[in-house]
């Protein structure tokens, strides 16, 4: 059997990052929607929207990781590792445009400026600060499975 690369479905290094992604994910959406008004915002209700999203797929594929190492076989289906890549570029994308609307608007809202108090500027913030380290997690799952997809044999 060959090599099985790093970061690829059912591999330890993909379990990490499904599991990085889901932790971030779920910060980010509590530190924005748990005692905030976060809806009075569109790129809040975006940020929220987009980690809402991102938390059961990550879970999900933790889920087939788990599943994957149990048995000992990584997943080498073609057709399954392409849906992942997809799946992970679209949540990547939208995790990206999530937390660069929330930082600006952040900046916009800081304390200096008079719009919100220091306390919920801040959780505003960390929560851009995790959907960023969320991102980030997906797009390196996604360049990962794109490489496992890359050097599968098809023949």
């Amino acid at each position: 059997m060959d090599e099985v690369t790093p970061g690829a479905v059912g591999s330890l290094p993909s379990l990490s990052l499904r599991l990085g992604q889901a932790v971030f994910s779920t910060a980010g959406l509590l530190f924005m929607s748990v005692g905030v008004e976060f809806y009075s915002y569109t790129s809040f209700c975006f940020l929220v929207t987009s980690m809402g999203l991102l938390i059961p797929w990550s879970c999900f594929l933790a889920v087939v990781d788990v599943y994957s190492l149990f048995l000992g076989c990584p997943l080498r289906l073609p057709g399954a590792i392409i849906l992942i890549v997809a799946g992970d570029w679209v949540l990547s994308l939208l995790a990206l445009g999530a937390a660069c609307a929330t930082a600006s608007v952040v900046t916009l809202l800081l304390p200096a400026n008079g719009y919100c108090s220091p306390g919920v500027c801040g959780r505003y913030q960390l929560s851009a600060a995790m959907a960023f380290l969320s991102w980030f997690l997906t797009a390196s799952s996604s360049l990962f499975n794109l490489w496992s997809l890359a050097s599968l044999r098809l023949l």
